[in-house]
């Protein structure tokens, strides 16, 4: 006896299986299968459920049914078991390089991205272009406060509030994006000559601010799926004394790790006891698939947590905007006016109006439904395209914007570099996260772009120059 139901699944399950539908694939609706089929609800909600209980297929709210990325069986990239001793850095040319062709989150960066620019971004362009058109008489010749917008101050309070912090305006001082309050917050707690613990592989921006800044780096190995390790932290911290700790809880760069609640707990405990300060870039907290987490600083009781943030990697890299949230010192408004000494308040303004009517989380919305599409996309790009280069390990973030990949130890994607860029390819090497000579087999990819065929080419290319160098 032949069932409907299972005709449907076993053919979606092959074109799904075979590639004919590949990972992000948003699948007919019900009713259109329906339609399409002459089949009924029924027999078209079953099949789909027993496709989504066999991980083909996910169902995302108020969206429909997509194609999931399928298990590759390859293994996660492996976390490094060596502590660092404190060292001075020295920053290589390369991410000038990387900057200068636009290339930080993208392979291609000639492929373009978007025929239109996406709904989101069009009103907060709209906003911000209402908030320039509503200044009156000679406000252009007056400067921001140096707190920044307290509007937009207590709208981010609140927004941190509901997440279990206890912050008010007077907490938060606006800056020029997130490298920017990072840059204050290790100019409040060090001192040249200091050391600062970071994650390795870690955030290249942080790594080049130690090195301006005359610190040492102590690099602490993390987890692609966990994290830095607290407890290798605790070790060296035996030998060691640090003045802060950088960390990015919530999906760091360049792994996409996520830090359990036990690890931040302990981490808390570990500044209590060895008496330093914690800076945490939270500026991928927004970008989750699943419930957004609440930062490290909800759990700071001692004021250990310096929390910096901005919009810049959820809404769009040209909305320079950020905070930190630090004691409201004479110390802190010192330093943030020797670097910067006002804000634009009619940027602040307009984004104050984007998310007060709602703009900003439905943008999210969308944006972590395209942002967990691509993601799987990539991850069977890479199962397709790279699958001659032999023990491939990737990384299977929950958030954020990228993934880190390790290749074979003998492959140096560093090398590599000028060879693909002669094509068009541009790649961010893991060497480039840290400041030892180590991830060379190792590089970072992001899934904040859409897969067109142009970077699909990209991918292709790439895998060809590898596999030539081996």
């Amino acid at each position: 006896m032949t069932y409907l139901y299972l005709d449907l699944e076993q053919e979606l399950q092959q074109q799904i299986r075979h590639g004919a539908l590949p990972a992000g694939t948003k699948l007919p609706s019900i009713r259109q299968q329906c339609q399409l089929r002459e089949l009924s609800k029924a027999t078209v909600l079953h099949a789909y459920q027993r496709l989504e209980a066999a991980g083909l297929i996910t169902a995302r709210f108020r969206s429909g049914f997509y194609v999931c990325a399928q298990p590759t069986g390859r293994p996660l990239p492996t976390q490094p078991d060596v502590t660092s001793s404190p060292q001075p850095v020295d920053m290589s040319d390369l991410m000038r390089d990387i900057m200068q062709h636009s290339a930080a989150f993208d392979i291609c960066p000639q492929a373009g991205s978007y025929h239109e620019l996406p709904v989101g971004i069009t009103e907060l362009n709209r906003a911000v272009a209402r908030s320039l058109r509503r200044q009156k008489g000679s406000e252009h010749q007056y400067y921001d406060e140096p707190s920044g917008s307290k509007q937009l101050r207590q709208q981010i309070s609140e927004r941190y509030n509901r997440l279990g912090c206890r912050l008010s305006a007077a907490d938060i001082t606006m800056t020029a994006g997130c490298q920017h309050a990072l840059s204050l917050a290790l100019q409040l707690c060090c001192q040249p000559g200091d050391t600062v613990a970071v994650e390795s592989p870690g955030f290249y921006g942080v790594l080049q601010l130690i090195e301006t800044m005359g610190l040492k780096v102590l690099e602490i190995p993390s987890s692609p799926e966990h994290g830095i390790d607290v407890d290798a932290l605790g070790a060296a911290l035996e030998q060691w004394s640090i003045s802060a700790c950088v960390v990015t809880p919530a999906f760091a760069t360049p792994t996409g790790a996520l830090l359990s609640d036990d690890s931040r707990r302990k981490l808390l405990r570990l500044a209590s006891d060895y008496d330093f300060m914690l800076v945490e870039d939270d500026i991928y907290g927004d970008l989750t698939f699943d419930i957004r987490h609440p930062p490290l600083k909800q759990l700071d009781q001692e004021g250990r947590v310096i929390l910096c943030g901005s919009y810049s990697k959820s809404l769009s890299r040209e909305l320079r905007l950020g905070w930190i949230v630090a004691n409201q010192s004479p110390q802190l408004m010192r330093l943030k006016m020797v670097n910067l000494l006002a804000l634009s308040k009619f940027t602040q303004q307009g984004l104050f109006s984007f998310i007060q009517e709602g703009g900003y989380d439905k943008h999210l919305r969308k944006q972590r439904l395209l942002l967990q599409q691509q993601r799987d996309q990539l991850i069977d790009a890479l199962d397709q395209h790279w699958r001659p280069l032999g023990d491939l390990r990737v990384s299977q973030p929950s958030g954020g914007l990228s993934l880190w990949v390790e290749l074979d130890p003998e492959i140096d994607l560093f090398s590599c570099y000028r060879l693909a860029r002669e094509q068009g390819v541009i790649i961010t090497p893991g060497n480039l996260f840290t400041a030892q000579d180590r991830y060379r087999n190792c590089l970072r990819l992001s899934f904040a772009h859409l897969w067109n065929r142009e970077r699909h080419s990209a991918l292709s290319k790439l895998a060809e120059l590898i596999y030539s160098t081996i």
